[in-house]
């Protein structure tokens, strides 16, 4: 075939192409979307309508687009003169790399600590108080007495604070008198991280963290690339791929001195983008998310990595994200701010009364004050009479007033706050030895991540949660797959024992798979007998296609028995990880990936594949691609993504019948609560190559809009497929889910479902999981337009209003009980969200969910989670509460009264955003029904035993 042998060309300069050719920017949208590859959606492209909280996947993604827009000139860029410090801080001086994450000072401490100690308002008033005793006129208690109640519970809360800097301060220490390999004067030299200078070159070896920003000149792999682990920055656990530059892999900084220009974007808090051009030997490359390690990483599965310092110190992407999770104050305590406002004019009260009697009392006995015992205001001791401690009548009706505040000052306790943090210390001591909230899996207890507001779990209305690793386990099982019209459902399944299963062998040494997958015995024989038959060649491309259109990373882990090791495979997607694991169990196992070229060993035959170029999957296409060169130097392009996606782009001109068909069987695999993939491939001829070769190119070197030019150049590759099939995922409920949920619904507190899959899959989950019943009418509102939402939504409300009436009429006549009234299901997507949120209908979806018993919301942005709590919390007082376990969480966790965070699959971003956080979602029951119930109820009755026992003090005083 002619297509095939004109390839040879490019083959022959494979080796010359440029690390970031052969991978687009879009992981910069993938991995902000929480690490899925298929979870998080787009909907920029229904409308051009801003909407606040996002149609898109993350702010990153926006930001990296809207800086790709235009080209970085001077004035909106930093200059960094490769191993040249002195001129790069020439100019402007940049940041050294040394650090500080204390709040203060010795200078600044005393009076920043005041000022925040003095936010409540109760101190401001024990401060009036003790300012009025020291006045001779009015002290009534002694002046140090009166000062040292207030001094006391400053001095606690400021040694605390003094204690809790110190520990920062400390750790900063550590941190900057670490030592990092720097290249001075030819050869590479220890330097404490707090003398780095922006500019300099970095040699950083294995298992050693990364002390600034640097852009990736060489590794110790040959073709560039560098292993990094992001945990220390965002929480995953999984192995990152980072690039080094051709033109600069090469190049070694002891022999070859590296001179050139980066020419960079200014400091910001975006961990997924970055936008660059560097300058070396007279070429200009343009740098991206891929070729920079960021600080707090580190270098794993590399024996070395070199690069240089472009941000550094305070400036550095991990230091501009170190800002924490938000404050929040609780319910409680904001109430009793306004009770203490009630008791301060309950007590102005008081002292009036007294001042009025004092006043009629002096007006009554004014002829008898020379010589009143106890009150005489004339002094004889002298021979001569003179007035004394008497100032008129006036005064002394204003100095009696302001005695009276002084002695009736124990109406507001300051005891009381003293009291409260206690109490909150015990109550988490209660909550984190509960044997109930333990996680065995995961050998984890829980965690009160906020003293502050532990009673408000008391007082929940609102419950939003995610579905994928909160309510379900998020260990992804590949279970069935449709491949070519043949549903494969995996009925005759069987498992395989650790010793069973595909292997290969490598150097005499026996090579698994780490996770065993179950498999059909059927699509196994057609697996192994390749391409002798027509079902054979659909299998093999479709496996081809899981093994090789991923970003998954094999790693050789070692085993007790010498001679077998395992493959485990790293990446950023369960679902990736689940899919090739299924390959390699059908015999397509991955062994090796580098950034030019992938090792498929194939039913024991090894084959070497190049990956001539990778565009990742992001949230406006909803797919990945990649483009293979094969050994008979055919190239095809292999694209995997979302059921809407990939039928938006097939080649509808052929096999209707299999279309039909794997479409019947993508609603078949959603039904079963499965997650679903459509995987489709072509062949490209020469001339179609080599307009992709020179536009993708073009694409990746581009200094303006190279995000949208990277994302035209795969719409443009990426069309008239040929369906392969579908893959169907099982993503397990946790433990106590249903149980769960009924729990909380039986207690009154409504459960809504925030989640970014597909619509048939999250109905599933929630019949399975009972927040949805039989019993339910369910409302679904699946619209394109502003006026088809305002449509659904009116319909709605009169449905929702009827049916609620109805059922009020039948309890009324005493047909049922209010048990047995209809509940009501609203089921939406993001679609209409997009038109919903930040607009004049938020009010009637608010109107509608009220009449709701259960609302599940699919295909969401993190950023609409967040818009959709903000839409409750602005109009009810009721309190909310989110949980998740994703990074795609985190603002709507922040966003809600209280956040809990889940330590699931996905890191640990949501439980460092959280204010408390937990192993599994059935702890909600014990967490909410018992430890909130008792906080809230132990917490009011104290502060109402404190106000009432000092009342009675006040008043009999008074």
């Amino acid at each position: 075939m002619d297509s095939r042998t004109s390839f040879e060309d490019f083959y022959s300069i494979e080796s010359a192409f440029s690390s970031s050719s052969r991978r687009s920017n879009f992981s910069v949208q993938s991995k902000a979307s929480g690490g899925n590859s298929i979870r998080e959606v787009n909907f920029g492209d229904l409308g051009t309508k801003p909407v606040r909280y996002g149609s898109h996947g993350a702010d990153s993604e926006t930001y990296s687009i809207s800086m790709s827009q235009k080209e970085i000139n001077d004035e909106d860029a930093r200059l960094v003169h490769i191993n040249d410090p002195v001129q790069t801080n020439e100019r402007f001086e940049f940041s050294g790399n040394s650090i500080r994450t204390g709040k203060y000072s010795i200078l600044t401490f005393l009076p920043r600590n005041l000022f925040e100690q003095f936010h409540r308002v109760a101190y401001i008033y024990f401060l009036l108080i003790a300012v009025l005793n020291q006045l001779p006129q009015l002290a009534v208690f002694g002046r140090g007495a009166s000062i040292l109640p207030l001094a006391f519970v400053l001095l606690v809360t400021a040694v605390k604070d003094a204690y809790e800097d110190y520990r920062r301060h400390r750790s900063d220490r550590i941190e900057n008198n670490r030592l990092a390999s720097v290249l001075v004067d030819d050869q590479f030299q220890e330097k404490k991280w707090k003398n780095i200078q922006v500019g300099e070159i970095i040699k950083i070896y294995a298992n050693e963290t990364i002390p600034c920003d640097m852009v990736l000149l060489s590794t110790s792999d040959p073709t560039g690339v560098a292993y990094v682990q992001t945990i220390n920055l965002d929480g995953e656990s999984n192995l990152k791929t980072r690039y080094a530059k051709q033109e600069t892999l090469a190049k070694i900084p002891e022999n070859d001195k590296v001179i050139g220009l980066i020419k960079c974007e200014k400091p910001n808090r975006n961990i997924y983008g970055f936008q660059a051009n560097m300058e070396v030997d007279g070429k200009q490359l343009s740098l991206g998310p891929s070729n920079i390690i960021l600080r707090g990483c580190e270098l794993k599965n590399t024996a070395w990595a070199v690069g240089v310092a472009v941000y550094a110190g305070r400036e550095t992407k991990a230091m501009l994200n170190s800002s924490g999770a938000p404050s929040k104050r609780s319910r409680l305590e904001t109430h009793m701010n306004l009770e203490i406002i009630f008791l301060s004019l309950f007590l102005i009260a008081l002292c009036t009364v007294v001042s009025i009697c004092a006043a009629v009392w002096l007006r009554r006995h004014r002829k008898e004050l020379d010589y009143l015992p106890f009150y005489r205001r004339k002094e004889f001791s002298d021979g001569e009479e003179e007035n004394y401690n008497y100032y008129g009548w006036g005064l002394e009706i204003c100095f009696t007033f302001l005695m009276s505040v002084i002695v009736f000052q124990i109406m507001i306790p300051i005891s009381l706050y003293i009291s409260m943090e206690l109490v909150r210390v015990g109550q988490a001591y209660f909550m984190i030895r509960d044997t109930q909230m333990y996680d065995e899996s995961s050998n984890s207890r829980f965690q009160c991540r906020a003293l502050n507001i532990n009673e408000d779990l008391g007082q929940i209305k609102y419950v939003f949660s995610d579905k994928t690793g909160t309510l379900t386990e998020n260990k992804m099982e590949f279970q069935c797959a449709s491949i070519w019209g043949v549903d494969y459902s995996g009925g005759n399944a069987i498992s395989l024992d650790q010793n069973d299963g595909y292997f290969v062998k490598v150097d005499g040494k026996v090579l698994r798979s780490k996770m065993k997958v179950k498999t059909d015995p059927e699509l196994l024989q057609f697996a192994r007998n390749r391409k002798e038959t027509q079902e054979g060649s659909h299998v093999y491309d479709f496996f081809l296609a899981l093994a090789a259109c991923n970003t998954i990373v094999p790693l050789i882990v070692d085993t007790p028995d010498p001679t077998v090791k395992l493959i485990d495979y790293q990446g950023e997607s369960p679902d990736e990880q689940a899919l090739v694991y299924a390959a390699a169990s059908y015999g397509f196992m991955l062994i090796e990936r580098t950034s030019g070229h992938i090792v498929i060993d194939i039913q024991g035959e090894r084959q070497r594949f190049n990956v001539f170029g990778l565009h990742e999957f992001d949230s406006d296409r909803k797919r990945m691609s990649v483009i293979l060169g094969f050994p008979d130097r055919s190239v095809k392009v292999f694209v995997k993504g979302a059921d809407t996606s990939i039928f938006s782009v097939i080649d509808r001109s052929m096999d209707m019948k299999v279309i039909r068909t794997t479409e019947a069987h993508l609603h078949s695999y959603s039904s079963l609560g499965l997650r679903t993939l459509v995987v489709g491939m072509r062949e490209l001829s020469t001339s179609e190559f080599k307009q992709w070769h020179s536009t993708f190119e073009a694409a990746s070197t581009a200094l303006m809009g190279r995000a949208s030019l990277l994302r035209k150049v795969a719409n443009n590759i990426e069309n008239n497929l040929h369906i392969l099939g579908a893959s169907g995922i099982e993503d397990k409920l946790q433990q106590g889910v249903p149980e769960a949920i009924e729990s909380l619904r039986t207690a009154g507190i409504k459960v809504w479902v925030l989640t970014g899959d597909k619509q048939e899959t999250a109905i599933s989950i929630g019949y399975s999981s009972k927040l949805l019943t039989s019993k339910m009418t369910q409302i679904i509102i699946n619209s394109k337009s502003m006026e088809s939402c305002r449509k659904s939504l009116e319909d709605a409300i009169i449905m929702s209003t009827t049916t609620s009436a109805i059922s009020g009429t039948t309890n009324n006549t005493g047909g049922t009980s209010g048990a047995g009234s209809t509940p009501i299901a609203l089921i939406m997507d993001g679609t209409s969200l997009v038109y919903i949120l930040d607009s004049e209908l938020e009010e009637r979806l608010f109107q509608l969910s009220c009449n709701c018993s259960v609302v599940l919301c699919c295909r969401v942005a993190p950023l609409q989670k967040a818009g959709i709590v903000s839409l409750v919390k602005k109009r009810t007082a009721d309190m909310t509460l989110a949980i998740g376990d994703g990074a795609n969480d985190v603002s709507m966790i922040q966003m809600a009264d209280v956040g809990v965070g889940i330590s699931g699959q996905e890191g640990r971003q949501a439980v460092m955003a959280s204010d408390f956080a937990m192993g599994q979602f059935r702890f909600l029951v014990p967490l909410l029904l018992v430890h909130g119930h008792w906080n809230y109820q132990r917490m009011g009755y104290m502060i109402l035993y404190n106000f009432y026992r000092n009342a009675v003090f006040v008043l009999v005083l008074f």
